[in-house]
């Protein structure tokens, strides 16, 4: 009965001492592995979903509908 308390308490020291190794093994995070490339092209699709919804809302009411702030951040977006 000693024995199994020992060891059990051994692994509970193990996994706290360890636990963010074996989360990382497990459940791996995503933007700690990204490549200057990838990073990029994330950004990339970023303003252009951006830019797509300046246009679509422009495209539904012209451009009167677009605020001050949404042209000039549509301006910024086209000149990236």
């Amino acid at each position: 009965m000693s024995t199994l308390f020992v060891l059990l308490a051994v692994a509970v020291i193990f996994i706290y001492f360890f636990r963010r190794d074996i989360k990382e093994k497990i459940v791996p995070q995503k933007e700690k592995y990204y490549t200057i490339d990838d990073q990029f092209n994330s950004d990339k699709r970023e303003r252009q979903k951006e830019i797509d919804a300046l246009l679509s809302k422009m495209k539904e009411n012209g451009v009167d509908d677009l605020t001050e702030k949404e042209l000039n951040r549509l301006n910024e977006l086209s000149k990236k």
